[in-house]
């Protein structure tokens, strides 16, 4: 199915890019706030896996986007490549932010919690807590490794777009 990643003259991949630049981070700050405060584990809830699951809908469908943009591109400069290779490494990570974060939410609510309906599966107090800090950390990891991607991603993009349009 060939799409017209286009609307209204405007190249939609500008407009779905800003939409991954606001929901990764937000995603990676849920995972965050979730592993490690309580109060926020409690409140977000079920939130924090939704907002990482749009996040992964949301990075391919920029990625095709912007394929779909440079083959219509009369002069790709090296810029522009830089910043079609960094758009490749996207998705590793959000896969990675995604299902730490679905983990990290069965885990908090049906293991890891007293009383859990499933907490019999790791009986063992030292194990659970183990288990909860290897969780954390990779959603730590996974985080900070979306957050950085994301931020390299749009500086080059934003660099491939405006380097020698404007003077200062």
């Amino acid at each position: 199915m060939i799409i017209d990643w286009e609307f209204n003259g405007l190249p939609l991949h500008v407009l779905i890019v800003h939409a991954v630049v606001i929901v990764v981070p937000l995603a990676a700050l849920c995972a965050v706030l979730t592993a490690f405060w309580p109060v926020a584990r409690r409140r977000l809830g079920i939130v924090t896996p939704l907002v990482a699951l749009a996040a992964l809908v949301l990075v391919p469908v920029a990625v095709q986007a912007g394929e779909w943009l440079q083959s219509r591109l009369v002069n790709v400069s090296p810029l522009l490549g830089a910043h079609t290779s960094l758009g490749t490494t996207m998705l590793p990570w959000v896969i990675a932010l995604f299902l730490a974060a679905a983990l990290q939410w069965v885990w908090y609510r049906y293991i890891a919690a007293e009383g859990a309906r499933f907490a019999s599966a790791l009986p063992n107090r030292t194990g659970r807590l183990v288990a909860t800090v290897v969780l954390d950390l990779v959603v730590l990891v996974s985080a900070i490794g979306a957050v950085v991607t994301v931020a390299l991603i749009g500086e080059s993009g934003s660099r491939a777009v405006w380097t020698d349009v404007f003077t200062s």
